[in-house]
């Protein structure tokens, strides 16, 4: 199963189950297993700065840093002993970067990684003590950072991940991904279908309707579009902006699991079955009519 896809330059870089990092440099139309992985638990999350300089993250806490592209990778952190995993990761540039995950682990990173150090959450209102966990990380152009997390919350941080401040969306379910579109609108949705959105940095959000109760696992700009995919073959595609979404059902109705973005052209998505291909008759459309969602080989 893979679990996180983003791009590195023009090469694409997703993570799965055991270790297994893809990459393919033909925009998704062939991968291939980097050359030097150093663990085999299962990596959750992947963030690349420039097309050389990334990170992955996962189970036992384990931190992955890559200088070649994701060729290769070495350990930076790796937790000896609970397995608190980690969930997501934003690097802002070579230096700066955040993780999140279990039980509200938050951490953070000023020297590239070498070194992490814990944030302690404060409880959100009418909690005892923070312990839910953080599932996403996205950034927008303004520099903020948002984790998604359990109980309908979005955490925002305008310091690089040093201090947060909770954000209520009316929903009482988990969030599972989250984006930042170029203008500054954000978008997060999860359990059963829920998708919310924030024209003001994420101060109030309101419902979209995606007309599904399949779960939606990931998110991503193609063009001026916002895409997103999720379980039972969920393809989903906006184009105002996420005021309204169009959803569409692959016939194939593969779990789809995360899904790299691109320049307009159509995106690269992965199920829990594996690489997946996702063939539109007309690029433009990301719905049932005209999509195929089959494995790759």
């Amino acid at each position: 199963m893979m679990l996180g896809a983003t791009r590195a330059g023009s090469r694409i870089v997703a993570v799965g189950d055991h270790g297994v990092v893809m990459l393919s440099d033909d925009q998704g139309r062939s991968h291939r297993q980097a050359r030097g992985v150093p663990i085999d638990v299962t990596l959750t999350a992947v963030d690349f700065v420039d097309q050389r300089e990334g990170w992955a993250v996962g189970h036992r806490g384990v931190v992955l840093h890559t200088k070649d592209g994701g060729e290769t990778w070495a350990v930076q952190r790796i937790d000896q002993g609970e397995d608190r995993p980690l969930f997501a990761v934003h690097f802002f540039d070579a230096k700066h970067g955040v993780a999140v995950g279990l039980w509200s682990r938050v951490m953070i990173s000023s020297d590239g990684g070498s070194r992490w150090d814990a944030v302690a959450l404060s409880a959100p209102e009418g909690a005892k003590k923070a312990d839910m966990n953080l599932m996403a990380l996205f950034a927008d152009a303004k520099g903020r950072l948002y984790a998604t997390g359990e109980k309908g919350l979005v955490l925002r941080s305008e310091d690089r991940g040093r201090t947060w401040a909770y954000e209520t969306t009316g929903y009482k379910g988990s969030f599972w991904t989250g984006l930042a579109a170029p203008d500054g609108t954000l978008i997060v949705a999860g359990l059963r279908g829920s998708l919310y959105r924030s024209g003001d940095e994420g101060r109030t959000w309101s419902r979209v309707d995606t007309h599904s109760q399949s779960s939606i696992t990931g998110l991503a700009m193609v063009g001026s579009q916002i895409v997103g995919v999720g379980l039972e073959g969920l393809t989903l595609r906006s184009d105002d902006r996420g005021l309204s979404f169009a959803a569409g059902i692959c016939p194939e109705r593969l779990d789809l699991t995360a899904i790299a973005g691109g320049d307009g052209k159509q995106p690269v998505v992965y199920s829990r079955r594996g690489i997946a291909s996702l063939r539109c008759a007309n690029p433009a459309d990301l719905l049932s009519s005209s999509c195929a969602c089959t494995l790759t080989p």
